[in-house]
C-alpha cells in the first residue's frame, strides 16, 4: 500500500484495511479542523487505487480482510461509475469483506441520485460517516462547515433509504458559551428526524494552526467547561427521541465516558452524565486526544 501524508480514520476502522481513492478534503474550510491541511485535494488515478489492492492483497495474501475503509475525507465525491469499479475491484481480490465504508460530506451525498446510492449499496458500499458536528445553522455557519441544517437531514436521510448503516459525528462543545443550547436542541432535532444506527460525541479540542486556534489566541472564544459540556450533553439526550440509535462518547477528546443506546437507555445515560457532574471525574486535557 502507498500513502500520501497522514491518514484518518474514524475509531471503528482500527482494524480495518485503509486505501485511499481520494487524497485530502474536497473543502477543508472548517475552522476547528486540523486534518489534511498539508495535502491538495485530487482523485487518485483509478489504476493506482487498483495496484494498492493488488499489493495489499498480496501482503494479507494469508490473512483475512474482513473491513476495507475508502479514504481520505471525500470519497463519495468520485463519479459514481468509477466508485462502482473499484467497489467490484475490492470484492475481487477481497471476496471475504464483509464491510465496506467512506466519509461521507453532505453535499456529496445530495449530490448523488437515489438510484446511484441504491447502485453503491448493492455494490458493498455498506457504510457511511458522515460530520454533522451541530445541527444549529448559527453554528454550522460560525465553523464554515458548507452545509446547512436541511442539507445535513436530507444527507442522512438519503443514506439511510439506500438501505445504508450511517454514522453520525457531533462535536460537543462547539458553539462555545454563546450558543450551547441551541446547539444541544437542534443537534437533537437533526438526530431525531434521521435515526443515524450511530451518533458520536466528540469533544472540541482547539488544535494549533487552524483558524478556531487564531481566535482563542485573539480571545474571541468562550469556551465550555467540562461542567457545561455535560449540561450540553444532558440537554441533547433529555430532546433527542432516536430510537435504536446507539449513542456513544468515549473518544480520547471527551471529558467522561458515556455511552447507551437511544431512546431505552436515556435514563442510563443521564445517570452517567450525573455521576461524573458529582464526582467531577473528568479527564485532563493533558490526556485528551491521546
Amino acid at each position: 500500500m502507498r500513502y500520501e501524508g497522514a491518514v484518518y480514520r474514524p475509531p471503528s476502522e482500527a482494524s480495518s484495511l485503509i486505501i485511499q481513492f481520494t487524497i485530502g478534503c474536497a473543502r477543508n474550510t472548517c475552522t476547528f479542523c486540523a486534518m489534511y491541511k498539508d495535502k491538495n485535494f485530487r482523485i487518485r488515478p483509478l489504476k493506482d487505487v487498483e495496484e494498492d489492492l493488488e499489493m495489499a492483497r498480496s501482503y494479507y495474501r494469508n490473512i483475512p480482510v474482513k473491513r476495507i475503509f475508502l479514504a481520505d475525507g471525500d470519497a463519495l465525491i468520485v463519479k459514481t461509475a468509477d466508485m462502482l469499479h473499484i467497489l467490484a475491484k475490492c470484492k475481487e481480490y477481497f471476496p471475504e469483506v464483509e464491510r465496506i465504508s467512506v466519509y461521507g460530506a453532505p453535499k456529496d451525498i445530495i449530490h448523488k441520485t437515489p438510484e446511484e446510492l441504491a447502485q453503491l449499496k448493492a455494490a458493498g458500499l455498506d457504510m457511511v460517516y458522515m460530520g454533522l458536528e451541530s445541527g444549529s445553522d448559527e453554528v454550522l455557519l460560525e465553523v464554515k462547515k458548507g452545509a446547512t441544517q436541511a442539507e445535513m437531514i436530507a444527507a442522512g436521510k438519503k443514506v439511510k433509504d439506500a438501505g445504508m448503516i450511517l454514522s453520525m459525528t457531533v462535536i460537543s462543545g462547539l458553539g462555545g458559551k454563546k450558543y450551547w443550547k441551541e446547539h444541544a436542541m437542534e443537534t437533537a432535532k437533526v438526530i431525531t428526524a434521521i435515526k443515524p444506527e450511530y451518533i458520536g460525541f466528540l469533544t472540541l479540542m482547539i488544535e494549533e494552526g487552524t483558524p478556531m486556534y487564531e481566535q482563542q489566541q485573539r480571545g474571541e472564544l468562550n469556551l465550555l467547561t467540562p461542567h457545561e459540556v455535560l449540561d450540553e450533553t444532558e440537554l441533547f439526550i433529555k430532546t433527542v427521541d432516536a430510537e435504536g440509535t446507539m449513542f456513544r462518547s468515549n473518544h480520547a477528546s471527551n471529558y467522561t465516558p458515556l455511552a447507551g443506546t437511544l431512546n431505552f437507555e436515556k435514563d442510563k445515560i443521564l445517570a452517567q452524565i450525573e455521576h461524573s457532574r458529582q464526582n467531577s471525574r473528568f479527564r485532563s486535557d493533558i490526556f485528551r486526544g491521546i
